[in-house]
């Protein structure tokens, strides 16, 4: 962590202030803010209040707010998750840590029979304040169980909030309003892009809106719709084809359960063109409910069949294929001159 980041949670207090931050430092900072804006917020999972997690996300955190209120917890996930409910249905709000979402599944019970179903079961007498946080997705050589991106399984459940943001701007805005939100959410974290970039972030606050996508990049030719680590490719796509003339507009979908479909076809209507990119696997995934929505609602102004360009239907390989699993600039590329040439 850089020092200005480390010093702004050590002092967070007084008015805003601007820093340089990576993805991973902004989820410092923003649960700094929250926790001392809000008393009620407290942290838990494995190793991350003496040890400041696997990635440094809360680093810090226990010196400055104490062991009763940054938690280390036994390895045990499915602990973790109940132990969230609990707090949540009784006044706190808990953030709690999976050190990777391909530990999340022991947890799975806990988020889908319970944290999900809370406020319908007791019909709104009770609800769940919580966040799940998991670093997910490919690309940092990892071992199996670690690059997991089953996003789709918990988009899937009625009940929660899956948001998974993809710069440090968006990270720090997204991060608060998932806090502050009354009901569960699931906050996936790209680690391939942890420390990929820096940004400004105001350390005021602020949050962005969830349920919401963002337009990164507007265009008239074709729209290009992505989430978590995958903007960067997407983005990098864009500039490519802006030197072929061909204007590509950018959407991050970050919210991808409840989905903003709004925005989606809106865009679709003006570019009459659409490619999908996600690292996920293709079958059944969050893609394929985003090509279903366009297929409704902005099928007449489709010039072209909607293209998805994903992961492949297999278990994430090993490092020294992980690359040909993800999705590339020229798969992309490739994917957008098809269509504008039809």
């Amino acid at each position: 962590m850089n020092a200005s980041a480390e010093n702004a949670i050590r002092h967070g207090e007084g008015a805003p202030v601007a820093h340089k931050v990576t993805l991973v430092e902004a989820v410092n900072l923003a649960l700094a803010r929250e926790m001392a804006n809000d008393d009620s917020v407290v942290v838990l999972g494995e190793d991350i209040a003496t040890n400041g997690g696997v990635f440094r996300a809360t680093v810090g955190l226990k010196e400055r707010f104490g062991y009763k209120r940054v938690m280390d917890t036994p390895l045990a996930e499915n602990l973790i998750a109940g132990t969230a409910v609990g707090m949540a249905t009784q006044g706190l709000k808990p953030v709690a840590e999976f050190q990777f979402m391909g530990f999340i599944y022991a947890g799975c019970e806990q988020i889908i029979s319970h944290a999900a179903r809370m406020r319908n079961r007791t019909r709104g007498r009770l609800h769940c304040p919580l966040v799940y946080r998991a670093p997910f997705g490919g690309g940092i050589h990892a071992p199996e169980h670690h690059s997991e991106s089953t996003e789709a399984l918990f988009a899937h459940i009625p009940g929660l909030r899956v948001v998974i943001p993809s710069s440090p701007q968006r990270a720090y805005g997204l991060l608060l309003a998932a806090i502050r939100n009354p009901d569960p959410v699931i906050f996936l974290e790209p680690k391939r892009i942890y420390r990929a970039v820096t940004q400004t972030v105001m350390d005021n606050g602020q949050a962005l809106p969830l349920d919401t996508c963002f337009t990164l990049r507007e265009g008239d030719d074709v729209t290009l719709i992505s989430w978590g680590a995958s903007i960067m490719e997407t983005l990098h796509a864009a500039d490519r084809l802006a030197e072929q003339g061909v204007l590509a507009e950018v959407i991050d979908v970050a919210t991808i359960s409840p989905l903003d479909r709004e925005t989606l076809l809106c865009s679709v209507a003006k570019t009459g063109r659409a490619v999908i990119v996600h690292e996920a696997c293709r079958n059944g995934g969050v893609g394929a409910e985003v090509a279903a929505s366009i297929a409704e609602g902005a099928f007449l102004d489709l010039q072209a069949p909607v293209v998805r360009v994903t992961g492949y239907d297999t278990v994430m390989p090993y490092y020294r294929n992980e690359q040909h699993y993800l999705p590339q600039v020229d798969d992309i590329v490739a994917a957008v001159e098809q269509i504008i040439a039809l």
